[in-house]
């Protein structure tokens, strides 16, 4: 992960605006040409601001894709609506990420660029893929309908998201296919949430 300098952070209303103009037109660059190929200058000129300006925010593209997928999660969970009644937990999880699973294929591209960003910054410590993390486990906890999730529960879910990364991943790289991935994910929220979801409400 290149960039030694730390993140700055938007304050106002217009700083705000600003990162997300950022991110949009990163997530569109990113979508047409992947992490590699895709030039900073690009998305400062893009999105209307100095190189500088982009740099304070965002020292390498490590840490601006990770903002993208931080970015998307959250548009997820904020976009996600309850289960349907009479949706098991294991099935509503199911759909979130095999939904989930769908968008990402649709831009793969910028889906590699995202997990590419995202394992780089988990291997020096976290950066911003931590929260991402975080929201996606809340998310799984919330759509699952666990309110109150204990230790146990989390690692589990840690799991599952790790197995959902492998899975993408495979695609990404084709490796597999779409299809193969969405039966691996159905197979993993099966075997890793039933039994504990069945254990919560003994």
């Amino acid at each position: 992960m290149t960039g030694d300098r730390t993140p700055a952070h938007p304050n106002s209303a217009a700083q705000h605006r600003r990162y997300a103009r950022i991110l949009r037109v990163a997530a569109r660059l990113g979508a047409r040409h992947g992490l590699e190929r895709m030039q900073m200058h690009d998305v400062a000129r893009e999105s209307g601001v100095a190189i500088a300006t982009l740099y304070r925010y965002f020292p390498s593209k490590t840490h601006l894709f990770a903002a993208v997928m931080r970015a998307q999660v959250l548009r997820l969970a904020a976009d996600t609506p309850p289960p349907a009644p009479g949706t098991g937990p294991v099935d509503a999880v199911t759909d979130l990420l095999t939904g989930a699973s769908r968008q990402l294929f649709e831009q793969p591209r910028l889906a590699l660029a995202m997990m590419q960003a995202n394992n780089a910054a988990l291997a020096v410590g976290g950066g911003p893929s931590r929260g991402t993390d975080e929201i996606l486990a809340d998310l799984v906890l919330r759509t699952a309908g666990v309110t109150d999730p204990g230790e146990r529960d989390r690692r589990v879910v840690r799991i599952l998201e790790q197995a959902w990364y492998g899975l993408l991943t495979t695609v990404l790289y084709e490796r597999s296919s779409p299809e193969a991935a969405q039966d691996g994910i159905r197979l993993a929220c099966r075997l890793l949430l039933g039994p504990v979801l069945e254990d919560s409400r003994a």
